[in-house]
């Protein structure tokens, strides 16, 4: 067995602004894995600021696990914990050695299923955000997820309204995303505002690691909370059952790059089943490579037949993107034969 890294830089078509800031670009690592006849491919791309992972010398200790793959023929799950986009690349390069382009033995992989996606917005004036729900809107989604917390709340709040006085919440579900941009102190009222408007569930209102705050809001948000940040960096599976039992929310939402790579996520999948929780699986802002790995996984995972909408709509944002075979059909992500 050898293997290659391969550094690159995205470009994003429009800059992708969050809470936590605006990026224009973004740093990933292929990897890929040989064994004189075939070749894997698989891609780590970990977010700065955000993965538990993003480290300064990230391409030597990403090299170190290929080395002692290469000698041992087998991935070293237990050390791999707590370098979650390095175990997907992995992962996913491993997969594809040995099966090909379809990762996984489902409808989806072999192009004969789409999986349901919901449009995003990201964040931006009042104008941009407005101009850019609309566009979804027109182009056949009808699940939405609209990045908020980076404006004045009061437009936000417009916005929700106006989308909900066009279109009914049996028309369009709306999901809001707020990045933990709420200060607990105001996160209730804020929640009780929108809750008005039909909203699904808004994903991280306060910041991660508050677990004693994000209950108490859990217990009294009129609206479902769904937890994304907050389960970064929580690795081992007891610490998983642990937080879910203490604050028990309506759904997590899993990104492999950033909560485990595809053995972490299977975890919290299980953990969340026992407990009645929900969850629906997303991209994290990878290149095509990662995201068409996570849309095979999210169609292993969940069945063919998905009917809540994934977060994987993100194959377009970059200007220079790889390609592959994925195409978004009104509403739905396929992969084309």
């Amino acid at each position: 067995m050898t293997y290659e890294i391969e550094e690159r830089t995205l470009h994003f078509k429009q800059p992708a602004g969050t809470s936590r800031g605006v990026y224009t670009t973004r740093q990933i690592w292929l990897v890929r894995l040989k064994d004189g006849k075939r070749e894997g491919i698989g891609e780590c791309a970990p977010l700065p600021d955000l993965s538990c992972d993003a480290i300064s010398d990230y391409a030597e200790v990403l090299a170190r696990f290929c080395e002692k793959f290469c000698q041992t023929g087998v991935l070293d799950d237990e050390a791999l914990r707590d370098y979650p986009s390095m175990r997907f690349g992995l992962e996913t390069a491993l997969l594809n050695l040995r099966h090909g382009a379809c990762l996984f033995d489902t409808a989806f992989s072999h192009g004969e299923e789409g999986i349901p996606i919901n449009g995003l917005v990201w964040m931006g004036n009042y104008e941009e955000m407005l101009y850019r729900m609309e566009e979804k809107l027109e182009k056949g989604f009808r699940c939405v997820k609209l990045k908020i917390g980076a404006i004045d709340f009061d437009q936000e709040l417009e916005l929700v309204k106006h989308i909900r006085e066009r279109f009914s919440f049996h028309e369009v579900e709306l999901r809001l995303d707020a990045n933990g941009a709420f200060p607990y102190e105001e996160a209730l009222y804020k929640l009780e505002l929108l809750s008005q408007y039909a909203i699904h569930s808004i994903e991280q209102p306060i910041k991660a690691g508050q677990w004693a705050y994000m209950a108490d809001l859990c217990r009294e948000s009129p609206l479902p909370i769904a937890l994304d940040e907050e389960l970064i960096g929580v690795n081992d599976p007891e610490m998983k059952a642990y937080m879910l039992h203490i604050i028990k929310p309506r759904y997590i939402i899993l990104k492999p790059s950033l909560h485990g790579g595809m053995t972490g996520c299977r975890e919290w999948i299980e953990v969340a089943r026992e407990l009645g929780v929900g969850s629906w699986i997303t991209s994290a802002l990878e290149s095509n490579i990662g995201l068409d790995a996570i849309a095979q996984f999210a169609s292993h995972v969940y069945g063919d037949a998905i009917r809540m909408p994934q977060g994987l709509g993100t194959g377009q944002l970059f200007t220079d993107n790889i390609p592959m075979p994925l195409e978004i059909r009104g509403d739905q992500l396929w992969r084309c034969r």
